[in-house]
């Protein structure tokens, strides 16, 4: 049987998101051992031109959902982005998952073909909804996960690529 566009898609938005969250709880553990204080993690970057992990996170959560809202044909729900603690973005990632939850098979399957168009300030991206999941959410959902995890380990957390990759079910 092929891989259908919902088995690309939502499990990973899904296990992404609970990695994140895993990631987060590896943190906070790292800080009550003598590390650095937590809003020393929120505000990190990577450079100064780079958004801080708190940004980073709710991108990861934004790319999450509004991914699987596209390739469904549905609007992605709002979050507005005011997380600025460890538990705050721990529950918007809840959040995430939770909506994420909701997306059923038959909303995306089939929609590979479909259009999916991405207004911007300064124009807009056109796709289907196979290159839309592939050359466009995928990557970015992989570049802010990532860069969450490399801004907490050049922190000092001690994160491994297991704690990126998740536990295997």
């Amino acid at each position: 049987m092929p891989l259908s566009l919902y088995e690309a898609s939502i499990p990973v938005y899904l296990r992404m998101s609970r990695n994140l969250i895993a990631i987060l709880d590896k943190a906070e553990a790292y800080t009550k051992e003598g590390g650095v204080a937590l809003s020393t993690l929120a505000e990190a970057r990577l450079a100064p031109d780079m958004h801080p992990l708190t940004r980073q996170i709710q991108m990861a959560s934004d790319v999450a959902k509004g991914g699987a809202a596209r390739l469904a044909g549905a609007e992605p729900p709002s979050m507005p982005d005011t997380e600025t603690t460890f538990p705050e973005l721990k529950e918007r990632l809840a959040k995430t998952i939770a909506y994420l939850e909701t997306i059923k098979p038959e909303q995306v399957d089939g929609g590979e073909d479909r259009t999916i168009e991405l207004k911007f300030p300064n124009g807009a991206m056109t796709f289907t909804g196979r290159d839309f999941l592939l050359l466009f959410s995928m990557p970015n959902l992989f570049f802010h996960v990532t860069t969450a995890y490399d801004v907490l380990r050049n922190q000092g957390v001690p994160l491994g690529k297991m704690d990126y990759l998740g536990a295997p079910k």
